[in-house]
């Protein structure tokens, strides 16, 4: 083969990985680095670019680095903060890969001459169609429902037919520089830093009241976004019984609703009211469309109806009630390992 690949290089070993098997592949490969965030000179990004530089030598291929910064802060972090300022719970890595690494980023891809653009995301394109990884555990499709048919013929995903533990058997076989590096988490522009503390260099949060659904206060909070459904952790409320779980908010007011016990009735929906729907096959499906589908990243694929609702709504119901539905967080569409799309959800009841 003598088509340009880019591959996307993140300074981890599923990047690191990509690039070497479209090389042995007989691909030309270039490795591009891309800086979305800036920091100090501590910054996590100086450190994952050296990675890749390291790999890109061990591996012989060109490498080149693209500053997206203001792109990532106008069209991901601005949108971040308007979703927590607004008291919800956002998911900037779909924004992210949305309009970033599939969109600015695929064209600077193609701006260099390359046939295709290749990520280490864990997921699988067969004719244009999104499909999950093999590797269950690892699957990244969640995170991809806003990829359309139409760039699929020009994106790559090369881990998605291995499990995690191969990819780091290759790392290691060919002494690649990042096969020990342990795997990212979170929030990319956090890092390991407190979610709080960040936070707060952007966002003036009011304390205020946490009740029951009874509307009994229980104690106080601090700060609406500082929470999401189903939250155990950090409440920091003791006294008998069972542990207290967040159960809703009532952002105009400021307070965060609590009942106590991991099944408590008011952590449960069977219906909910999606918006900004993506295809991947950008045509909708004929409504009543009986599909599976989850609210949440590890959640395993759950029986649903959807239905078209007025101005761009669509509605949702669940063969069985689901835990924890939260606003602004996104809902995936499934048939078998086949990604449909997905959607925001707007509110659950």
């Amino acid at each position: 083969m003598s088509d340009t690949v880019v591959v996307g290089m993140s300074g981890g070993v599923d990047s690191s990985v990509t690039a070497l098997l479209l090389k042995q592949q007989g691909y030309r490969v270039i490795g591009l680095f891309m800086k979305n965030w800036e920091e100090g000179e501590e910054c996590p990004a100086t450190h994952d670019f050296a990675d890749v530089v390291r790999v890109c030598e061990e591996i012989d291929i060109p490498y080149y680095s693209v500053n997206f910064v203001k792109e990532y802060r106008e069209n991901v972090f601005s949108h971040f903060l308007e979703d927590l300022k607004a008291g919800h719970t956002p998911n900037p890595d779909i924004l992210c890969n949305r309009e970033i690494k599939f969109k600015v980023f695929f064209q600077k891809a193609l701006d260099l001459g390359a046939s295709y653009l290749a990520t280490g995301h864990y997921s699988r394109i067969q004719d244009q169609q999104l499909f999950k990884a093999t590797d269950s555990k690892k699957d990244q499709s969640y995170f991809l429902y806003t990829l359309r048919k139409s760039i699929l013929n020009q994106v790559l995903f090369p881990l998605g037919e291995l499990e995690k533990s191969q990819v780091r058997e290759i790392a290691r076989t060919h002494g690649l520089a990042t096969s020990e590096k342990k795997d990212s988490t979170g929030i990319c522009f956090i890092g390991k830093r407190d979610f709080r503390s960040f936070l707060n260099g952007y966002i003036a949060y009011e304390p205020g009241n946490f009740e029951n659904t009874k509307g009994q206060v229980i104690g106080k909070h601090r700060g609406v976004a500082f929470y999401t459904i189903g939250q155990r952790k950090g409440i920091e409320i003791g006294g008998p019984g069972n542990a207290w779980f967040v159960v809703g908010k009532d952002i105009p007011r400021n307070v965060v609703i609590i009942e106590q016990g991991a099944d408590h009735p008011s952590l449960f929906a069977q219906d909910l009211t999606a918006t900004d729907i993506s295809w991947v096959n950008e045509s909708p499906p004929s409504f009543p469309y009986p599909c599976k589908a989850k609210v949440r990243y590890r959640q395993a694929d759950q029986s649903c109806t959807i239905t078209h609702e007025e101005a761009g709504r669509f509605h949702v119901h669940f063969d069985r009630p689901q835990r924890a539905i939260t606003p602004r967080q996104s809902i995936v569409f499934y048939q078998g390992d086949l990604c449909l799309g997905g959607a925001i959800i707007e509110n659950a009841r």
